[in-house]
């Protein structure tokens, strides 16, 4: 089977926020700056408008405006230099705009100035994996999702067993999916992909109570069936010998997917019966 290509979501490091109050917040941000004096103080004052900035930024890059996201980025790095998220923020613009070796090593910078930056971690895993670097993916999710006050920790355990699935390491795979719906009970992609591996552990009665687990999230979310889920709604349902689900799943697939390699496999599991 080909594996869904769903990307991990990027967790940043900041409150939802528009282009329009980033300009009020900058407004605010620039007289604060500007009166602080030297001391202690200083140093916190500078860290909180590093992070103002680096707010902005994030503003800029969800309106898509790079030009202007990278130029708070560099305001951030005026302030301080060593300030890790705005390597992170830095790193998700050049790999927006395609140079890719600049966001991998602003994503390194980024670590190597706070090695317990999860979130940075995290969004270089889903670069890596992206370029199906799944090795590298794997080595950064495992040290993401042991960090326990990370709150994106689920969503780790899920990419963490994504990438797992790539190089080969299925019980790995399985343990990662398990952790990520103890975490986060509502993750379809890992009710679906925990469904598949105990089906091919031949853990049948795991296999179906797991993907009725995932049919019940989608149902719920309104989200529709992908190829992959449906061939392995109709290979659950068939050892159990529910026909009528097996047909519908399998009319779905041959109408909505007919070129997929999903429908290829079940075309060749149909001549096998």
């Amino acid at each position: 089977m080909s594996f869904p290509e769903f990307g991990f979501e990027k967790l940043l490091i900041r409150k939802s926020i528009s282009v329009v109050a980033a300009l009020l917040m900058l407004s605010i941000l620039v007289s604060c700056v500007t009166t602080t004096t030297g001391g202690f103080l200083a140093d916190a004052s500078d860290d909180q408008a590093s992070a103002d900035y680096v707010q902005l930024a994030l503003a800029y890059f969800d309106e898509n405006d790079m030009a202007g996201a990278r130029r708070h980025v560099g305001n951030a790095l005026d302030i301080n230099d060593r300030f890790t998220d705005a390597y992170m923020v830095l790193a998700m613009i050049f790999e927006r705009e395609g140079d890719l070796d600049l966001a991998d090593a602003n994503f390194r910078r980024a670590i190597s100035l706070d090695r317990g930056n999860s979130r940075a971690r995290n969004n270089y895993a889903a670069m890596l994996f992206s370029q199906e670097r799944y090795r590298e993916s794997f080595e950064q999710l495992e040290l993401v999702a042991n960090d326990t006050n990370y709150e994106g920790r689920a969503l780790a355990f899920e990419g963490l067993g994504r990438s797992a699935l790539r190089i080969d390491r299925q019980d790995d795979a399985r343990n990662s999916f398990v952790r990520a719906l103890q975490l986060n009970s509502n993750l379809y992609i890992s009710a679906l992909e925990l469904a598949i591996i105990y089906f091919d552990q031949r853990d049948y009665q795991l296999a179906r109570q797991t993907y009725q687990n995932y049919l019940t999230i989608v149902e719920f979310a309104n989200l529709p069936h992908t190829p992959r889920a449906l061939l392995a709604g109709i290979q659950i349902e068939r050892y159990f010998q529910n026909e009528q689900l097996v047909e519908n799943f399998s009319l779905i697939l041959s109408t909505l997917f007919p070129d997929s390699p999903e429908y290829q496999i079940y075309q060749r599991l149909s001549d096998a019966n």
